[in-house]
């Protein structure tokens, strides 16, 4: 069975030849690890497919999530000086903007006062949204404009540039026909938040539900046209990502009215033009809101933090989502993946597969993002334990208080 084969039937809930082994990992640690420039693997679309395929790789996953759109390949006519300060790279643009690059986590862009710039609320107009990419090369703009580009994109069909699937294809070609390609679109309540920053944000939900409500509105339309075009440029699943919608943030009422009905349209927006399996990565404290992830009709729920990083039992989890979504993760990415040994990690695995694997629908993988500064052999590891333990049929787990 090839891992594109072995990844469908899990996220359809249905049984494998063995427990898939999928992680997302932190963009500093293909910075640090992929062999590669990491001003490169960040501003260039080959570079970070190349820095995708090459993990994949080494690690064994059976899929690749390609977490960052495809870059203008004319980014560097935009430079206008690199330098390096302290361990970091320091990107001036043409336009007076500067991209601070660190070496093992995300960089940002600041404007020319030496800041992080987001859009007040007041000032956004819900009909000039369409989607919001914080990744962009030129961080948060409001109109939208890509890559240091001064024209405002304007919403529907021609919005996003021709070069943003660029990743997806190449990582597509690059890694053939047997592997799992899985593409990423931003929910429409953390494109809200990115957009204004997550405070803001926050009090805008209570300033004025009704605007905040038509936003989301619109960028629920540009998450389907980007989910779409994706599938059609190659990728075998979707990713919905909605960190900001765990109870650390936001409790179950706010996420009955601000996430629930808009991530409902956008799974069904998806499934309405392709049967592909579509999942939402939702970190942190989940464990008080399954049944209203599962309620937006998504296919699976990605990281199920466990404590202390969050709160999910999987036992529990496992029971709850049995039969209806696809799980993927759980193992502790901070405590056992990066400080924990190896025999930590072997532990946490076979524990995990023991109570998540029989059935199927389950996929071996850390909680959240693999940090930056994991040793390579603990990622390793979890290979290794799918390759041992992980085959079916599996004994079926052990019933838990």
């Amino acid at each position: 069975m090839t891992s594109r084969e072995r990844m469908d039937l899990a996220m359809r809930g249905r049984t494998p030849d063995r427990v898939p082994v999928m992680c997302q990992l932190a963009l500093g640690h293909y910075f640090l690890r992929a062999g590669l420039d990491f001003v490169d693997v960040w501003h260039s679309s080959d570079a970070f497919a190349e820095a995708l395929v090459t993990l994949q790789r080494r690690y064994g996953f059976d899929g690749i999530l390609v977490n960052l759109p495809g870059r203008d390949p004319r980014w560097q006519r935009h430079v206008a000086r690199v330098d390096d300060q302290e361990g970091e790279r320091v990107i001036t643009w043409s336009n007076g903007w500067c991209t601070v690059a660190p070496r093992d986590d995300n960089p940002h862009v600041f404007r020319e006062n030496g800041r992080r710039w987001f859009p007040a609320f007041e000032d956004l107009d819900p009909d000039r949204l369409f989607y919001v990419e914080p990744h962009d090369l030129s961080g948060i703009t409001y109109p939208t404009c890509w890559s240091f580009d001064p024209t405002p994109a304007v919403p529907g069909d021609g919005f996003f540039p021709p070069w943003h699937l660029d990743t997806i294809r190449a990582v597509v070609e690059r890694a053939g026909p047997d592997l799992s390609v899985h593409g990423e679109v931003f929910s429409p309540f953390s494109q809200l938040l990115e957009l204004l920053d997550v405070s803001n944000g926050l009090v805008a939900l209570i300033d004025d539900p009704g605007k905040a409500r038509a936003c989301l509105e619109r960028l629920t339309d540009g998450a389907i046209v980007l989910a779409r075009r994706q599938v059609d440029a190659g990728a075998h699943a979707i990713l919905i990502s909605s960190a900001f919608a765990g109870a650390g943030l936001i409790p179950r009422p706010y996420y009955e009215e601000f996430v629930l009905p808009f991530e409902h349209r956008l799974v069904s927006g998806i499934h309405a033009a392709h049967d592909v399996p579509v999942y939402t990565h939702t970190c942190g404290a989940i464990g008080d809101r399954l049944d209203l992830l599962m309620a937006t009709g998504t296919n699976g729920i990605d990281t199920l933090d466990p404590p202390p990083l969050g709160t999910v039992d999987l036992a529990a989890a496992k029971r709850a989502t049995a039969g209806r979504v696809f799980i993927k993760g759980n193992v502790d990415p901070v405590n056992t993946i990066l400080d924990g040994t190896t025999e930590d990690v072997r532990r946490a695995a076979r524990e995990r597969i023991a109570i998540a694997g029989p059935g199927g629908g389950y996929v071996l993988s850390t909680a959240c993002s693999v940090p930056p500064h994991a040793p390579p052999d603990n990622i390793l590891a979890l290979r290794e334990v799918a390759d041992a333990v992980g085959w079916y049929p599996l004994p079926p787990s052990e019933p838990t208080s």
